[in-house]
């Protein structure tokens, strides 16, 4: 008897549009001998199958075992179809994306594969130096999309229709550019022109491209500002010291590191020492900025990276840097087009009035980018891939929700003040967005209001609540006051520092019942549920909850913000705390720290802290790295930017002898409740120290030393007292790897479980989705 036939529907969830997910099915079902269709709708993917169980059988497991490189199956449901459908034997199509409620991801923008490289780099290609070719295996996606269904007409590309050879290549489903929405060619696509600093064509040689003159400019010297894929980038000759120094003068970046980008990882490895994790993220899909260890700084400008152990590194990731990159033996400046601290110009108009002044030429191109995206950031620590900027590559593809939250009410978390990120919470997962800066930029904060609204529309979602930080200021804060007012959501404030827990928790997949663990957050400052300034905080916390119990003892922020631009407030004011301005004098009044203070408004500063005038007690972490950090002379009158008194006495740290006896004590006071970490005996055999001339870098790496041991013995200790065998690490100090590996190593030979970020960042970045799956517990 001839085997019967069934009909079935196969519902794939995940990332499974603009990936060449539908040519895959197409293939392996024509391969199995099935009839059916298939279709993109809001849902992701629809299969309708007729053949025999045993081949549909066969065809599933195929189907996840050759998934395509960019897609992501998170759920595949078989059914019965409710009606049966009409299929010739052996016919199977790829039909009209349906439209419906949108419960599928977006992919992220993805690097240039291997055979469009070579297509472009091919003078018998058709596609010989064309600057936006790609497939289904790469090229933009996030940066160019407007709204779900992942289609042609709903992307920048609808400007673009394709001529003949590329409608060709798109409807052949035996071809890589099949539904390859950005498909295009010279003949039909976006072009690329270059300009002068006034905004007038430049001139092009006739044996070159404007490609190749940009190129040929950059090794004249001068600054070019480049249109990516998800911004715009300034580039200069990274061994072009007066270059380099132009573009930071120009930029007003004064020692922040710049990204650098190199044509392969031979070229990289003159510079830094690349181990095979660091390899296979540079030559990833995302392609982000990787952190890697500098062992030949002094090969490129000193300007470079100032006061730095690490450059990053990036390799091209879209044909045009390919192409630009090709004749290049040493690296590119590729820093974000803007003024330093506003967002990165996306738009051509935008980019000639914002980079006047900066960018003496403009390669520029007429494809829209719809989304801006910032380029990725990640270092190896502690033998993981750490993400510390979430954005092109990445975003916005949804992380799977652990266990217990597969029935969670959409959430719409809005992140914090800086790095901010904004989160959607829906079906069980989040769709974290990228990166898009400090909202204290008002450019930027309306960059984020503009992305609140597209993520809204663009995943078709319907919040029934908003998550804040407690933070009263907060711009974001604010706006999510508002939003709900309006629209008569529920509004839920969560403290910063819980957030940073329960993201991590997430990021680690911690199913939502699994019971508490004591979270160590360790960042710059967030708002306590006191009222005053936390950062150096140990709590016992789930998703629904959490108990402040420990924290580092408080010292005070002389003048507010201006301590944590100037370090040396900071130090003054934790050695009036911590040891007392008296004892210092008498003790240590010899050393070179305390002829400092001569002119430095002492009486002033004693006033405000004894009266609490603008001196806000704070538990900070941050602000302790940047007493100590004051304390050493580094970056003691003023920073530059965010965390670079702790990033460059980290540096100092790793110039010690690896000898290192141990480190500075710091004790504990269980008297109080909740208990306090007492940074005092640390000042006074860091003082001594000083006193005996000790080198610097000792000094700095006793310190990491010494707090690393603290931290790891009190949660050990709070661990042991509240029986729980977890220990999550959250915040923005814990990017500095030397603490960050120190403490992770301690608390796993103390037998505890170790819980910290890989796929969002430890910093600010990551507490959106904290904010969210807090949000969502309390209806769970």
């Amino acid at each position: 008897m001839p085997v019967p036939l069934i009909c079935e529907s196969i519902r794939v969830r995940g990332l499974v549009q603009g990936v060449g997910f539908r040519p895959t099915v197409w293939r392996l079902a024509r391969d199995c001998g099935l009839s059916g269709d298939v279709r993109n709708d809001g849902a992701g993917v629809l299969i309708r199958l007729l053949g025999q169980a045993a081949v549909i059988d066969d065809f599933v497991a195929r189907l996840i075992r050759e998934c395509p490189p960019l897609a992501r199956i998170d759920a595949l449901e078989r059914s019965v179809p409710g009606e049966a459908f009409e299929s010739a034997p052996g016919g199977f199509s790829i039909v009209a994306s349906d439209g419906g409620d949108v419960h599928t991801g977006v992919v992220a923008d993805a690097a240039t594969c291997a055979a469009c490289r070579e297509e472009v780099l091919d003078p018998t290609n058709r596609r010989y130096r064309y600057p936006f070719t790609n497939c289904t295996h790469c090229g933009p996606r996030l940066s160019i999309v407007h709204r779900i269904p992942y289609d042609r007409a709903n992307t920048s590309m609808a400007a673009f229709p394709m001529c003949p050879a590329c409608e060709s290549e798109y409807a052949d489903p035996a071809d890589r550019r099949f539904h390859a929405q950005p498909n295009a060619c010279a003949v039909c696509g976006p072009r690329v022109w270059l300009e002068d600093a006034h905004g007038a064509p430049a001139r092009v040689d006739a044996a070159e491209d404007a490609i190749a003159t940009a190129s040929r400019l950059l090794r004249q010297g001068r600054v070019v500002a480049i249109k990516g894929i998800g911004g715009f980038h300034l580039a200069c000759d990274a061994c072009n010291a007066d270059a380099v120094a132009s573009l930071r003068q120009r930029k007003r970046r004064y020692r922040k590191p710049f990204a650098l980008m190199a044509r392969d990882l031979e070229a990289i490895e003159r510079y830094c020492s690349i181990d095979e994790s660091e390899r296979a993220l540079l030559g990833s899909s995302a392609a982000p900025v990787v952190l890697l260890r500098a062992v030949h700084q002094s090969r490129l400008a000193a300007e470079v990276a100032p006061g730095q152990s690490t450059l990053g590194f990036m390799l091209p990731y879209s044909p045009l840097h390919h192409l630009l990159l090709e004749n290049w033996d040493t690296p590119l400046v590729m820093t974000s087009g803007n003024l330093s601290e506003e967002p990165q110009c996306t738009a051509n108009e935008d980019a000639g009035r914002r980079l006047a002044g900066i960018a003496d030429h403009y390669l520029l191109h007429d494809r829209e980018i719809v989304n801006r995206v910032d380029d990725s950031v990640v270092r190896v620590m502690d033998d993981r891939p750490r993400v510390l900027r979430r954005a092109r590559g990445y975003a916005p593809s949804p992380l799977v929700l652990p266990a217990g939250f597969e029935r969670a009410a959409p959430v719409l978390a809005l992140g914090g003040e800086l790095k901010n990120t904004l989160c959607l919470l829906k079906d069980g997962q989040a769709i974290a967005s990228q990166h898009l800066g400090d909202l204290e930029d008002a450019c930027t904060a309306d960059d984020f209001e503009r992305t609140v609204d597209l993520y809204r529309q663009l995943f078709q979602h319907r919040p029934g609540a908003v998550a804040v930080d407690l933070h009263p200021d907060y711009r974001s804060t604010r706006y999510g006051q508002a939003l709900a007012a309006r629209e008569g959501l529920e509004l839920i404030m969560v403290q910063h520092h819980f957030a940073h827990i329960a993201s991590v928790l997430a990021d680690c997949g911690r199913a939502l019942d699994a019971g508490p663990v004591i979270g160590v957050a360790l960042d710059g400052l967030g708002f306590g549920a006191d009222g005053t300034i936390w950062g150096g905080e140990f709590l016992l916390a789930d998703y629904r909850g959490y108990r402040r119990v420990a924290h580092l003892a408080p010292a005070p922020m002389p003048g507010g913000t201006k301590a944590i631009l100037e370090p040396w407030r900071n130090t003054y004011a934790h050695l009036a705390t911590h040891v007392g301005w008296d004892r210092f004098v008498q003790e240590f009044g010899g050393i070179e720290l305390a002829e400092y203070w001569h002119g430095k408004p002492l009486e002033l500063l004693g006033t405000m802290i004894a009266r609490a005038i603008n001196a806000p007690q704070s538990s900070s972490c941050g602000r302790l790295f940047d007493a100590v950090a004051g304390a050493l002379g580094v970056c003691r009158e003023t920073i530059a930017y965010e965390g670079q008194a702790a990033i460059e006495l980290e540096v100092l740290a790793l110039s010690a002898d690896t000898t290192l006896e141990q480190g500075y004590p710091f004790a504990v006071d269980t008297q109080v409740d909740p208990w306090i970490l007492d940074p005092a005996p640390m000042w006074q055999a860091l003082l001594t120290d000083l006193q005996q001339g000790v080198p610097l870098p000792t000094i700095a790496a006793r310190f990491h030393a010494g707090l690393a041991d603290a931290v790891v013995g009190l949660a050990g200790r709070l661990a042991a007292s509240h029986q729980v065998d977890s220990v999550a690490l959250s915040g923005g100090v814990l990017q500095n790897k030397t603490l960050f590996q120190a403490v992770a190593r301690g608390l796993r030979e103390s037998g505890l479980h170790v819980l910290s970020h890989s796929r969002v960042p430890t910093n600010d970045g990551g507490l959106s989705l904290g904010q969210a799956v807090v949000a969502a517990a309390r209806g769970l």
